[in-house]
């Protein structure tokens, strides 16, 4: 089943992304672009909710709805 969790990205001054998440506890992620980040970060949030399963309080994820907002990240 695919749900939806909030990442949130930040450029740092090193030049590369960070991302981190409020919905799942101890997710962080870094890229050189943010397409690498999010790879990584999806990557890393499987995993965590693969042991966190076992103590839902620690998620809030919802279902993805019949329409949502997806912001398109692209290079030109």
């Amino acid at each position: 089943m695919e749900q939806i969790i909030n990442i949130h990205i930040e450029k740092l001054n090193e030049g590369v992304y960070l991302a981190t998440s409020d919905d799942i506890l101890g997710l962080v992620a870094q890229g050189r672009t943010v397409s690498e980040t999010l790879e990584i970060a999806r990557d890393i949030a499987k995993k965590l909710l693969e042991e966190q399963d076992k103590d839902p309080s620690k998620m809030k994820i919802n279902p993805i709805a019949e329409k949502f907002d997806y912001p398109l990240v692209i290079g030109v």
